[in-house]
């Protein structure tokens, strides 16, 4: 390049001169001007008021009232990687708080079984990394529970798989707003497809494999000895995978589930599970030689 040449605006990288790639922009006021929620006009205002009043930027646009604490909230939680999804942006049911309502008690109280759960199983052991929730009744919560804790672990950074077992009332694929022509029951029975397993969109780190066409016989395909090559095949691809199973009131499914993860959630629900039925599925896990984690009471 002679003096006359002119001057580039990349810098250079290697001896042809390549561009390097930009780095994006992670400020509160870049991130929000590209979610459509700051214009670059009030975000000029903004940046004047802040060196005027030596306020931090987020603390600026709340005293003019550009932006709300729920802005400052999606922004932060964009530079930190901690992904969370804003109403009407997704198919994903309402249900699933933690991917909605991140800042509340009650999905602090999501995270808080989250880390026991990963002090009491996922840390205690390298080859420790599924986990069956059950449930003694129709309406304890499984499902709303497996969905949440997914979504909690994800944003946590780990690599999250939630399956639904639960193949004569699925809901999984309904709660996240997927597809669910194949799944777990097709292989089971010999079918298996590349995309089964799929992706949720908008969390970077949480797939789903839905429960899949609907068998005329569940409680075998669960007995099979495939089930346990299922999750032999997946597990050095997560981090955590966690299985939504049916009511042990219902069917045998849970147990059969429980014995091939080799540990068991029980979830409860105040005013609604029976003691004696939680007492006869804990019992039945003990038989079968499944390590129960623990039991949950779900008020929600």
């Amino acid at each position: 390049m002679n003096a006359n040449s002119p001057v580039s605006p990349y810098p250079v990288t290697d001896a042809r001169d390549k561009p390097a790639p930009a780095v994006p922009d992670r400020s509160i006021g870049a991130i929000l001007i590209k979610q459509g929620r700051l214009s670059v006009a009030d975000a000029e205002r903004v940046l004047r008021y802040q060196v005027e009043k030596n306020l931090r930027f987020g603390d600026a646009a709340l005293a003019l009232g550009v932006l709300t604490e729920a802005d400052i909230e999606l922004a932060l939680s964009r530079q930190y990687d901690y992904p969370y999804l804003l109403p009407g942006e997704s198919a994903i049911s309402a249900e699933v708080v933690a991917a909605y309502e991140p800042f509340t008690s009650r999905v602090e109280s999501l995270r808080a079984l989250r880390n026991q759960l990963m002090w009491r199983w996922f840390d205690t052991d390298a080859e420790r990394r599924v986990l069956a929730v059950t449930g003694a009744e129709r309406g304890d919560g499984r499902s709303f529970l497996a969905a949440n804790l997914a979504v909690v672990f994800s944003q946590q950074g780990q690599r999250t798989l939630l399956i639904d077992a639960d193949l004569r009332n699925p809901r999984q694929h309904t709660v996240f707003g997927l597809e669910n022509r194949t799944g777990l029951s097709n292989w089971l029975s010999g079918r298996p497809a590349a995309d089964a397993v799929q992706r949720v969109p908008g969390l970077v780190d949480l797939s789903v494999l839905p429960a899949g066409s609907p068998p005329p016989n569940p409680s075998e395909l669960l007995g099979r000895p495939a089930l346990g090559q299922v999750l032999r095949e997946l597990a050095p691809q997560y981090d955590v995978i966690l299985i939504d199973t049916p009511a042990s009131v219902e069917c045998s499914d849970a147990q059969m589930v429980a014995g091939r993860a080799g540990a068991a959630l029980v979830v409860t629900r105040q005013n609604v599970t029976h003691v004696g039925n939680v007492r006869d599925l804990v019992g039945e896990l003990t038989e079968a030689r499944v390590h129960l984690v623990g039991t949950v009471l779900n008020k929600y």
